[in-house]
């Protein structure tokens, strides 16, 4: 039977992507994908010529049903995200649920995901850790900070360059200004950075060093 593989791609590095991994996209009948363009750029580094299908955050809901028909009638079909892993902060979950519950089988290769090597890097305990993803924007961000604060493990964060500052002001606000924390961004591509301290540490830094990219925001619990 045919079933639906869920396959991660590189965070920055493009070499960052497993033999299987390429094999799996090379033999797939379809691929789909948050933004072909992205996509497209990898797939023709290394010369796959699969044909795509975008599936992302807004058709995912509709798409799931006929994609699952697919698998059901005899197509092997992955799923890759801009880059990391699928349903990490990323469409995927939805689409795994539906397969599941249709008897479809779903296999997910081992690859790269951001939050990973940002943990190991900061020096802060990684045997118990909460991984919180982005925080609600609006609706629910005061709650659930209220809650991460009493977290007794290391907690979890992705940030956009847009927010990176006004965040860690926040946090520092919540979480007081003795919290250990790092922050790392543009894993894996050619201005990689990690830095670490307190969270007022980090808000005077980024002050001082308005930078882009892509960010993870890593904060020791309450009580190391």
């Amino acid at each position: 039977m045919a079933k639906l593989y869920l396959v991660p791609t590189p965070i920055g590095n493009i070499r960052d992507i497993t033999l299987r991994a390429l094999d799996v996209l090379k033999g797939v009948d379809l691929i789909l994908t948050e933004d072909t363009r992205k996509t497209g750029i990898l797939l023709k580094h290394y010369e796959i010529s699969v044909k795509m299908s975008p599936h992302h955050q807004f058709n995912e809901h509709k798409a799931v049903k006929g994609i699952v028909e697919r698998i059901v009638h005899g197509e092997n079909i992955a799923l890759v995200t801009d880059a990391g892993t699928p349903g990490i902060s990323d469409p995927g979950f939805l689409l795994v649920r539906e397969c599941i519950r249709n008897g479809v089988e779903v296999e997910c290769l081992p690859g790269a995901t951001a939050f990973v090597p940002a943990l190991v890097n900061s020096g802060l305990p990684c045997d118990h850790f909460l991984f919180e993803g982005f925080l609600p924007v609006r609706k629910g961000r005061k709650t659930r900070l209220e809650a991460l604060v009493e977290a007794d493990c290391t907690i979890i964060l992705y940030e956009s360059t847009h927010r990176i500052l006004k965040a860690l002001e926040e946090l520092a606000v919540f979480f007081g200004p003795d919290r250990p924390a790092s922050v790392s961004r543009e894993l894996t591509k050619v201005f990689e950075e990690t830095v670490r301290g307190t969270l007022p540490e980090l808000v005077r830094y980024y002050k001082d060093h308005p930078v882009k990219g892509e960010f993870v925001i890593i904060i020791g619990g309450k009580n190391p």
